[in-house]
């Protein structure tokens, strides 16, 4: 394709993703500059989902330590924070029909709940998107980030949103309409975990030399409308053990009953497990037929589904945050606290740190004589400072900071040790006294997998049967997921012949197990040869496969803007 001309728009702030962090950050900026009169600082949320909320996938348990700072009375303005916990349980499966559970005093004290909420994330985020518009905050849905844009002196400039109506053969169709150019003095890149330009800008600018490689999990959830009589509002459960136990995986469960006779329901597996016959979409598919779990379900209805990747890595894992012209925030930088299997509160909270600083470079540069609303016009102009380390410094004197250390060990010591000891070690590290050593993790979770000779346990997977376990097909047509399919596919395969080649004979392809929507699939040719098909329209945008594929070989880049899942109250 020729160089094609694109509009640009300037900003002051522009912000990838309309998750909890881009719209608390966005939220914070505004209401600062309300209360010191700079009412035309400019902010631009730009949010790839079809709405805001749309991609947007939680457990969820809300801590409201954060949106307590952001809006004091959030309860008068209608926050959907409905649902107080007022029973945490947590069990281990012994086995596919037993179980046990622990004592409440035995739980490490960050899995207590006291005081939280059970919500749908979606809906608190789409409440934040009307308070942020009540705020005069510019907010894009349906446009993806697509390019990061640099000035020439190598800083960040803005971004510029996806192309529409670029055909499978890569050339425009009659239907074609550019991307925008948006340039800002600050781009703040919110896109949840393993966003796919926070992860080129962390390349970049090497912003994990000095951390441990990060890691994650896939978290696979379905919502549940159950019999009433069954529904207890505000019960959470949390849990461990069987069905990953069989093939030696970690990872855990929940079952929180939310409101309106709902239940949210799900299942963790960390991307570090080793056998590559396991199926994490069948394993939490298994889990839901054991009598303690099932028998909430039995007579109700599903009634959506969906996936995402969960980053898990905690403090030891940070990357830098700050870079020439942008920040990281929440699960892009990758903030969530696994001790507390939460990752909201501590997003937003980063968010608004990050708010704090971006308004206070923007107020000085005005001071010194800078323009708003103009992103730096001339080379070398130094009225706004080039890298906001602020943003460091109030994380490292805020709560967030204090309690991601606390926890820092927590992820680490499961990883090492396993779940029972390392349960034991959390639950010293966590209600006796601090461990004064930091463990560290420092295998990529991708190359832990074992090779097909060496894996000799293959678990035994039930054939679903459409009322309490199902197929990734009729899961993900629950999810609501649209792509426009004449698009250039945005699973982006760096050499072809690997799948089929390489990960074929070495892991048995893995890509047709992990990921929860069945993008991915071995199919054979005519002439018995195989062939690598990726049915990309499928696609629950989950990252899973960016990050788990032993070869490397998957890069997820984002496809056109309102692509993807349509969550309801998820």
């Amino acid at each position: 394709m020729e160089h094609i001309e694109r509009e640009s728009m300037e900003f002051d702030v522009v912000i990838v993703g309309a998750g909890p962090a881009g719209l608390s950050a966005a939220i914070k900026i505004r209401q600062l500059a309300i209360e010191n009169n700079l009412n035309d600082l400019s902010v631009c949320v730009v949010e790839k989902g079809s709405e805001v909320g749309a991609h947007i996938l939680s457990g969820a348990v809300l801590e409201p330590r954060a949106i307590n700072e952001l809006f004091p009375n959030w309860k008068e303005e209608g926050a959907p924070l409905n649902v107080p916990v007022i029973e945490d349980k947590t069990y281990f499966l012994m086995s596919d029909t037993s179980h046990k559970e622990a004592p409440h005093w035995m739980v490490p004290k960050t899995m207590h709940n006291d005081g939280n909420y059970v919500i749908s994330l979606g809906n608190v985020v789409r409440w934040l998107g009307t308070k942020a518009e009540e705020l005069e905050v510019s907010i894009f849905p349906g446009f993806a980030a697509a390019e990061i844009l640099y000035h020439e002196d190598g800083t960040v400039k803005g971004i510029q949103t996806g192309d529409m109506g670029i055909g499978k053969d890569g050339e425009p169709t009659h239907n074609f309409a550019p991307g925008y150019e948006l340039h800002a003095k600050y781009t703040i890149f919110a896109e949840g975990c393993r966003g796919h330009l926070g992860k080129r800008l962390i390349n970049q600018f090497n912003l994990d030399k000095d951390a441990d490689p990060q890691h994650y999990g896939i978290g696979i959830k379905e919502l549940w409308e159950i019999d009433p009589a069954k529904h207890k509002p505000g019960l959470v459960m949390h849990g461990a053990g069987w069905p990953l136990s069989e093939t030696g995986s970690s990872g855990g469960w929940w079952l929180y009953h939310a409101e309106n006779n709902q239940v949210t329901l799900g299942m963790i597996v960390d991307l570090s497990y080793q056998n590559p016959h396991m199926y994490p979409f069948m394993e939490m598919q298994r889990w839901k037929t054991h009598p303690l779990i099932k028998q909430y379900l039995e007579g109700g209805k599903r009634i959506s589904y969906g996936a995402r990747a969960v980053v898990k890595g905690g403090f030891n894992s940070l990357p830098k945050f700050t870079f020439p012209g942008g920040t990281l925030v929440g699960d892009d930088a990758g903030f969530l606290n696994f001790a507390k299997i939460k990752g909201s509160h501590t997003a937003m909270k980063s968010g608004m740190l990050c708010g704090e600083a971006v308004f206070e470079a923007i107020q000085a540069g005005v001071e010194k004589g800078g323009d708003l609303a103009i992103a730096r016009v001339t080379e070398g102009e130094d009225f706004f400072a080039k890298e906001l380390t602020s943003y460091t410094e109030k994380f490292n004197n805020s709560w967030l900071k204090e309690e991601l250390y606390n926890a820092r060990n927590f992820g680490p010591a499961m990883h090492k040790f396993g779940q029972w000891v390392g349960g034991a070690f959390n639950f010293i590290d966590q209600n006796v006294f601090k461990v004064p050593f930091t463990l560290h993790d420092l295998q990529q979770d991708f190359s832990a997998l074992q090779t097909v000779d060496t894996a000799n346990f293959k678990p035994n997977y039930p054939k679903p049967d459409g009322k309490l376990t199902f197929d990734r097909l009729s899961s993900v047509f629950v999810s609501n997921t649209v792509h426009e399919e004449n698009q250039p596919a945005h699973l982006k395969l760096t050499n072809p012949d690997i799948p089929v080649n390489v990960n074929l004979p070495k892991w048995d392809e893995p890509a047709q197990r992990y990921c929860p929507a069945g993008v991915y699939e071995i199919m054979e040719n005519d002439d018995g040869s195989k062939r690598f098909q990726i049915n990309a329209a499928n696609c629950v945008h989950c990252k899973t496969c960016d990050i788990k594929d032993p070869s490397q070989n998957i890069t997820w880049v984002t496809p056109e803007g309102g692509g993807g899942p349509n969550y309801p109250n998820m």
